[in-house]
């Protein structure tokens, strides 16, 4: 065990250092994650450089249609951010550790703060497909922690608090913004769970009965080893699908990213504007 992480670790830093070479001195002030079906918000972005995954050593590769699987860094706006055009997911096979790699290198990176997105099926009932969450708590006793095994001092403290793991401050922008262009923001919380199945009738209820108003398969392990690398955090999850009310119907990825891309107007005006308030507000201070 305490091998195989210290080989994760020295892949991490050397990929790293890859991609720092690779943008010449470009400094993003914040990292944004882009989920299944809204990777329309990459063509918003004035690309300084782009990193493929496949470039960068030992990194993992996205295999999920719908995921493209590259660093983007440029200008969103008049903000420099690095976007994430893809992720890598637990259930595609690699160790947690190389999951949350690509967000880990974005920290290491030196931005402010990171956005993560995604699609989830709702729990809530008063929740309908296309509505957009804000994620203000998490349940992640479903996944391994991407934390287990040797500690390392330059990534993370052993124990991290977690009773704020999303940044209360950035959460009041993000409505006020959502508030501004008369856009529904719900507030909630996301269970993440390993995939790639979806839920059982039975287990939307008992992820309920948790307190969960929405279920996943990405965004907890990756805002769990942000947080211990004391990064502020904004998380935004668009509800595809009902889970809760999943008795009598199928799903099939297709329909998730189409629910997905007629939300993704919203959820571009909700991710910029964020952003860019943020970015003013830390100049102007």
């Amino acid at each position: 065990m305490n091998s195989i992480n210290n080989n994760l670790n020295i892949e991490l830093f050397a990929a790293y250092e890859y991609v720092r070479a690779k943008i010449a001195g470009f400094q993003p002030f914040m990292g944004i994650v882009l989920g299944s079906g809204l990777g329309g918000l990459a063509d918003e972005i004035e690309v300084v450089t782009k990193v493929p995954y496949s470039e960068i050593p030992g990194f993992p590769l996205s295999t999920v249609e719908g995921h493209k699987g590259e660093y983007l860094f440029g200008y969103l706006g008049k903000v420099p951010v690095v976007m994430m055009n893809g992720r890598v997911h637990y259930y595609e096979g690699y160790p947690m550790n190389q999951v949350v790699m690509p967000s880990r290198i974005m920290a290491l990176l030196g931005v402010k703060g990171i956005f993560l997105t995604n699609a989830s099926g709702g729990l809530n009932r008063t929740f309908h497909p296309g509505t957009l969450m804000c994620i203000n708590d998490h349940i992640s006793a479903f996944i391994p922690s991407p934390l287990i095994g040797p500690n390392d001092e330059r990534l993370s403290t052993r124990f991290p608090e977690m009773s704020q793991v999303y940044d209360r401050e950035y959460i009041q922008i993000m409505h006020k913004v959502a508030d501004e262009n008369g856009i529904e923001l719900r507030d909630g919380v996301y269970l993440q769970v390993s995939g790639p199945a979806y839920e059982s009738p039975a287990e939307s209820r008992a992820f309920q009965m948790l307190g969960a108003d929405a279920v996943g398969m990405s965004t907890v392990c990756e805002a769990i080893v942000l947080n211990a690398m004391h990064i502020r955090l904004l998380a935004l999850s668009c509800v595809t699908d009902m889970a809760i009310d999943n008795e009598d119907s199928s799903l099939t990825h297709e329909e998730v990213q189409a629910v997905a891309n007629q939300a993704s107007e919203k959820l571009k005006t909700i991710v910029k504007n964020t952003v860019s308030y943020i970015y003013n507000m830390s100049y102007n201070d």
